[in-house]
C-alpha cells in the first residue's frame, strides 16, 4: 500500500509567498483513512479534503524556503500511521525584497519618511456634521530602497471663526536634490498667505454673493476674479519667491534643487453651496468629487513634459511670465455640494489613473472612491473609513498608499476633504 501511495507521484508545485496557493491531489481512500498533512500549519496551509479521494492544499505562504510536508495515513486501524515525505518550495514575494533605509537626520532639509494628519471641523449651531480634512503622505519604495528622503509634502488649514478650509500638497522633483524643502516651503507659504487673506475677508466674501446671485453679470465676475487673483494666484507667485529665497541662501544649490509642483485650494460652504477656488501646476490630480451627482471636476489639467515623466514646476520663472498664467492654472467654481476634493501627487494618481483621459472619467474616479473605502483585500491592506469624527482615518489612509502597483514606486500623498 505504502509503495502504491508513492507511485501516485503526488507534487507540490512552487508557490509564491503571500500569494495564493492551491493545489490538489488525489488519494485512493477506499484502501486508507486518517490522512492528514503535518507541517502545514506552520506555512499558512491547510489540507482540505473534498469529495471521492480528492485533497487541496491551500492559503497563502507566510515563509520563504524549502520545506517539507509529512503525509500521514493509516493502511490498518489501529497501527502506526504510514508516511510520505513531500517537498515544497515557496519563493518571496518581491515586495518583501524591498529595503526600508530610514533617511539619515544629519542631511541638509531633513523631512520624516511619513507624515499624515486629521483635522475634526465640529459642527455648528445647527448640530450638522462638517466636512473633515485628512491628509497621509509616505515616501516612495524607490526613495526607501537607497535611504533618501521623502520629496512630497502637504499642508491643511481650517478657521474656525471664518470656516475656510485650505488644502495644500506639493511633490518634490525626484531629480532636484533639495526638492523635500521646495515642497514644503511651497505649501506652508501658500497656506499662510490663504489664512491670512482669509480670517478677514468681508470684500472677498460680499463679492461671492454678488457673483452667485447672478453668475452672468460679467462686472460682478471681474470683481470676484480680482480677489481670488490676489488669494490664489499671488499666493502661488509669493511661495515661488519664498522657495527662490531658501536657495539663495544656500551657496551651494540652485534654485532648481527646490524644484517642486503645487496644487492648493481654498474651500468654504454657503447657504447657497460650495466655493472652490484653486491654483495647479505640475503633475498629479486635484479633483472635486460627487458621488450622488456623478460627477468628477478636475480642477486645472495636469502638465505635461516633453518627456515621459517630466513635468512644470513652480520653480520655473516662466510660469508666471505666461500671460495666460491665470487662465490656465487658476480655476473658481459654486457647486450645490460634493463628496470629497482630492489632492495627490503622481505618486497616487499615476497608478490609479494611468493615462489623462482616465481623469476626466467619472467611473475612474468612482473605482478610485471604492478602492479608498474597500482597500485591497488581496494585498491584506484595508480601506480608509471617511466618516465623520473618524481620527483614526490618518492611520488608515498612510496604511493604504502602501498599495502596490508594479512600476509605481513615487513618493505618496493625498488630501481629502470629506
Amino acid at each position: 500500500m505504502e509503495n502504491e501511495i508513492k507511485n501516485l507521484g503526488i507534487r507540490f508545485p512552487n508557490g509564491t509567498v503571500k500569494k495564493e496557493y492551491s493545489t490538489y491531489f488525489e488519494l485512493p481512500m477506499d484502501k486508507i483513512s486518517n490522512v492528514e498533512l503535518v507541517g502545514t500549519e506552520e506555512l499558512g496551509l491547510m489540507l482540505v479534503a473534498c469529495e471521492h479521494g480528492k485533497f487541496a492544499l491551500c492559503g497563502k505562504p507566510k515563509n520563504a524556503g524549502d520545506f517539507t510536508l509529512t503525509l500521514k495515513y493509516n493502511t490498518v486501524e489501529g497501527e502506526e500511521p504510514s508516511e510520505l515525505k513531500i517537498p515544497v518550495a515557496f519563493n518571496p514575494n518581491p515586495r518583501d525584497l524591498w529595503k526600508n533605509i530610514p533617511t539619515d537626520e544629519n542631511i541638509p532639509y531633513y523631512k520624516k519618511d511619513s507624515d499624515k494628519e486629521y483635522i475634526k471641523v465640529e459642527a455648528g449651531e445647527d448640530k450638522e456634521p462638517k466636512k473633515d480634512i485628512v491628509a497621509a503622505s509616505q515616501r516612495g519604495r524607490s526613495h526607501a530602497q537607497e535611504g533618501k528622503a521623502r520629496d512630497d509634502h502637504f499642508t491643511l488649514f481650517h478657521c474656525d471663526d471664518s470656516d475656510w478650509y485650505v488644502v495644500a500638497v506639493a511633490d518634490g522633483a525626484g531629480s532636484a536634490k533639495y526638492s523635500r524643502k521646495g515642497s514644503e516651503v511651497a505649501c506652508n507659504t501658500v497656506v499662510n498667505h490663504c489664512k491670512n487673506l482669509l480670517a478677514d475677508n468681508p470684500g472677498f466674501e460680499s463679492a461671492i454673493r454678488d457673483y452667485e446671485a447672478d453668475r452672468e453679470d460679467a462686472m460682478k465676475r471681474t470683481a470676484l476674479t480680482k480677489h481670488v487673483i490676489d488669494i490664489i494666484y499671488n499666493g502661488a507667485l509669493k511661495a515661488h519667491e519664498a522657495v527662490k529665497k531658501v536657495a539663495e541662501a544656500n551657496d551651494e544649490a540652485k534654485l532648481k534643487d527646490f524644484a517642486t509642483t503645487l496644487m492648493f485650494a481654498v474651500c468654504k460652504k454657503y447657504d447657497f453651496g460650495w466655493f472652490i477656488a484653486s491654483f495647479w501646476v505640475g503633475d498629479g490630480a486635484m479633483c472635486l468629487f460627487d458621488e450622488k451627482a456623478k460627477t468628477a471636476k478636475l480642477l486645472g489639467t495636469p502638465d505635461e513634459g516633453e518627456f515621459s515623466g517630466q513635468t512644470r514646476f513652480l520653480t520655473m520663472p516662466e510660469i508666471f511670465r505666461d500671460k495666460d498664467v491665470v487662465a490656465k492654472r487658476l480655476r473658481m467654481a459654486i457647486v450645490p455640494d460634493f463628496t470629497a476634493l482630492f489632492l495627490m501627487s503622481d505618486g497616487v494618481s499615476d497608478p490609479m489613473f494611468e493615462t489623462d483621459k482616465n481623469l476626466n472619467d467619472f467611473a475612474k474616479w468612482e473605482e478610485f472612491w471604492n478602492n479608498l473605502k474597500n482597500g485591497f483585500p488581496d494585498d491584506e491592506i484595508g480601506g480608509v473609513e471617511l466618516t465623520d469624527d473618524n481620527e483614526a482615518a490618518q492611520d488608515q489612509l498612510l496604511g493604504w498608499l502602501d498599495f502596490w502597483c508594479p512600476g509605481n514606486h513615487d513618493d505618496r500623498t493625498i488630501a481629502i476633504l470629506y
